[in-house]
C-alpha cells in the first residue's frame, strides 16, 4: 500500500490551520510526521481518519481515493482515551468489538495483546490503579488489537521507562516489518531516527521539510566538517578558525568536545586541512558532519513567529 496526501488544506473559521500539506508513506516503513504544538500534526491525522474533512486536497491509497472504513485503522492519540473506572480486559474486548470483532477474535486479541506487553496480571484491574507506564502500554494494545493495516502513533512513549521503552521500540519494529503502514509522531527526536525512512516536518500548517531522512541528513551535511583539536580547546580553536580561515570558512558551532564549521565553496575542505597542519594543529578529528534529527528539527521548525 502507498498513501499519498496532497495539498490538504483546511480551515477553522477564517483561521487556516493548513496551507497544503503534501507526503506519502508506503506499507512496511514508517513516516516521521514531525513539528511543534500547533504546527498542525493532529489536524491532519484526524482529517486522515475521517474525523472532519478538508478544505480542499486529496488522499490516495495506491493511486485511488483513500476511503478510510474500509480500512483497520489502529489509533493512539496523545490524549489518552480509555476508562479509568473499568477493567482492563473488559474495555478492550469491547473496543475490539466496536471495531469488528467477534467476541470470540476479541477475547484471543485481548489476551494476545496484554501477554505482548507484558501486562497480563492487569486483566482484571481498573485501569486507573496501573502505573502510568502499564496504562500507556495498555493503550498500545488497543491499539494493535484489530491486526491494523494503518498504525497511527502520537507520541507513544511518554511516561515509559527505559525497560518499557525497548518492549514497545520492539513492538513498533515488528509491525513495520509485517509490512504495516506506521505513522510516527514524537518529539523524541531519537526515536523518530530509530524507526522512520522519511520524514515529514510540519511549521504553522505548512510541510517546510520532507522526504527520506537519510538524504536529508546528508543534505544537511553536505557543506559542513567536523573538527577537534588535541592541542586545543573548542573555544580556543574555533578563535583560530575566524581569525585565520575567515576566507575558507565560517564557524557555525562551538560544542563541548568540537567545532561546526561551514566550507565557503566545496574545493574549500583540502584547502582547510592542509592549512591546518602547515599552522601545526593536532588534529584529533576532521571530517564530514552528519546533523542529528534534533538539529534538522530546531533549523526547519525551532523559529518563534
Amino acid at each position: 500500500m502507498k498513501l499519498e496526501v496532497n495539498e490538504l488544506k483546511k480551515s477553522f473559521g477564517e483561521v487556516e490551520v493548513l496551507h497544503g500539506v503534501s507526503f506519502s508513506v508506503e506499507s512496511g516503513s514508517a513516516l516521521g510526521l514531525l513539528g511543534r504544538n500547533g504546527a498542525g500534526k493532529t489536524t491532519t491525522i484526524r482529517i486522515l481518519m475521517d474525523v472532519f474533512k478538508a478544505n480542499s486536497g486529496t488522499i490516495s491509497m495506491d493511486g485511488k481515493p483513500f476511503i478510510p472504513k474500509e480500512y483497520q485503522i489502529g489509533y493512539l492519540p496523545e490524549e489518552r482515551g480509555l476508562y479509568p473506572k473499568k477493567t482492563v480486559g473488559e474495555q478492550l474486548i469491547y473496543l475490539a468489538m466496536l471495531r469488528g470483532l467477534s467476541a470470540k477474535k476479541a477475547k484471543e486479541q485481548t489476551k494476545k495483546w496484554l501477554e505482548r506487553m507484558g501486562v497480563s496480571e492487569y486483566e482484571n484491574r481498573k485501569l486507573e490503579t496501573l502505573s502510568k507506564g502499564n496504562q500507556q502500554k495498555v493503550q498500545l494494545a488497543q491499539t494493535l488489537l484489530c491486526d491494523p493495516d494503518i498504525v497511527i502513533l502520537d507520541e507513544p512513549f511518554s511516561g515509559l521507562d527505559p525497560v518499557n521503552a525497548q518492549i514497545l521500540k520492539d513492538v513498533i519494529k515488528e509491525q513495520i516489518q509485517a509490512g504495516k503502514l506506521v505513522i510516527f509522531s514524537s518529539h523524541q527526536m531519537s526515536y523518530v531516527e530509530e524507526f522512520c525512512e522519511k520524514i515529514a516536518i510540519l511549521n504553522h500548517g505548512d510541510v517546510v521539510l520532507g522526504g527520506n531522512l537519510r538524504d536529508i541528513k546528508r543534505d544537511f551535511g553536505r557543506d559542513r566538517l567536523v573538527l577537534s583539536s588535541l592541542g586545543e580547546t573548542p573555544e580556543e580553536l574555533a578563535e583560530m578558525l575566524k581569525n585565520e580561515f575567515s576566507d575558507l570558512l565560517d564557524v557555525e558551532k562551538v560544542q563541548k568536545d568540537r567545532v561546526i564549521i561551514r566550507k565557503k565553496a566545496e574545493e574549500n575542505k583540502p584547502l582547510i586541512m592542509q592549512r591546518l597542519l602547515e599552522q601545526g594543529v593536532d588534529l584529533e578529528f576532521f571530517g564530514l558532519y552528519e546533523p542529528s534529527l534534533n538539529d534538522i528539527f530546531v533549523e526547519r521548525a525551532g523559529d518563534e513567529a
